[in-house]
């Protein structure tokens, strides 16, 4: 079992940031507070290699200027798991986000694992080793942390070194380890870790069934929850639930007695926020609503034709994983076939990385006519048209 340092003071700072700055990579993970917060609270670090682990406590170091100077040194390849919170963090406290980065989540699939297959069923698939779950919900803010939870908390980072090492051995022997470049890249869109309240209606699920007074409402409340939520620190659906901004643009309440009576409104919303909301609403229902992004089209299901071409799609998609010893659905679902028929290129999977390569480009001259699947023997065959 490896020593885990508790690093607390200065010196020990110090000398870890020396470590990190010769290592070709580190294995990073965070352990964090959101259920009573917007923004997440950051309650502890974890750092590791195959020589050494430490979790650094940044409650009792405040200024982490230093390491975090080291962490983003572009030597140095940081590998997380569903790296997305974690690098949230980073972003949020230093503005900037480290690079480069592996993530063993996004690399998983291509190695027959499932599309967003957790760590545990990671470390018991490579390791061949259960987690102890004891403390999934533990308080990681109280202090003093005790030494299972700190030898919980390393274990995050132990293991995912062993998980990266066998990873990028696997990769490399089965030439793959290039076609995740563009995923990992993709990671390093700011834009992904910033929440404007101006675009928070783009979030909000059920949006794209609406139109005129119903849209712009949801737009301005939406608006109003994410700039509230920020400036109070507060979870959004501590304000509004997403399905109550719908009830908000269907019923349209104009005073506090119609806004009282939407099912499931919080009273202490309505008391300190009513009138503010009811003045909002009323405000949106004169206004234009922000046109809906191109690309944002529904998929009714109820249109025959287009499940038969689903299930034709899906057909390419089986007989291309199976080549590639791959899981079907990691290479892609049916709502990412349903993003391809319906031009959604901006959510659609298909279009970027390894899986355009192996599936999406032969997707897109399939449905362009370009290409044909056909049964020879009992056995479903791909071949292109002349």
């Amino acid at each position: 079992m490896k020593n885990i340092e508790y690093v607390k003071n200065i010196k020990q700072l110090d000398d870890l940031c020396a470590r990190i700055e010769n290592a070709p990579w580190i294995a990073v993970d965070t352990e964090f507070l959101r259920e009573k917060t917007y923004y997440p609270q950051f309650c502890l670090l974890q750092l590791a290699t195959p020589e050494w682990v430490a979790c650094v406590d940044p409650i009792a170091l405040p200024n982490l200027n230093k390491l975090f100077e080291a962490i983003y040194n572009p030597k140095v390849i940081k590998v997380f798991h569903s790296s997305r919170q974690d690098l949230e963090i980073f972003y949020q406290i230093t503005g900037k986000l480290p690079t480069p980065i592996f993530d063993t989540q996004i690399a998983a699939p291509l190695l027959g694992f499932t599309e967003n297959a957790g760590y545990s069923s990671l470390v018991a698939g490579l390791l061949n080793i259960n987690l102890n779950k004891a403390h999934t919900r533990a308080d990681w803010s109280s202090r003093p942390l005790s030494a299972d939870e700190i030898q919980y908390a390393a274990d995050d980072v132990i293991y995912l070194c062993a998980i990266y090492e066998k990873m990028v051995k696997q990769l490399q022997d089965l030439k793959r380890i290039d076609w995740l470049k563009a995923e990992f890249l993709a990671l390093e869109n700011v834009e992904q870790y910033q929440v404007t309240p101006e675009n928070a209606w783009l979030r909000v699920k059920g949006k794209s069934k609406l139109t005129g007074k119903q849209l712009s409402i949801i737009q301005v409340i939406a608006k109003w929850r994410e700039a509230t939520a920020q400036k109070e620190n507060r979870p959004k659906s501590w304000l509004l639930r997403d399905d109550l901004l719908l009830d908000f643009a269907k019923i349209q309440p104009e005073t506090i007695a119609a806004l009282s009576k939407i099912r499931g409104i919080n009273e202490r919303l309505v008391h300190q926020y009513g009138k503010e909301l009811c003045a909002l609403v009323k405000s949106a229902k004169s206004s234009q609503p922000i046109p809906m992004p191109e690309n944002t089209k529904t998929f009714s299901g109820k249109n025959q034709q287009q499940e038969a071409i689903i299930d034709i799609l899906f057909g390419l998609v089986r007989i291309r994983a199976e080549e590639n010893l791959l899981n079907p659905t990691s290479l892609a679902t049916r709502e990412d076939l349903e993003a391809l028929l319906n031009g959604d290129d901006e959510n659609c999977l298909l279009l970027r990385g390894w899986r355009f390569s192996m599936a999406g480009k032969e997707l897109q001259q399939l449905l362009q006519g370009e290409m044909q699947l056909k049964i020879e023997n009992g056995t479903v065959k791909i071949s292109t048209f002349y």
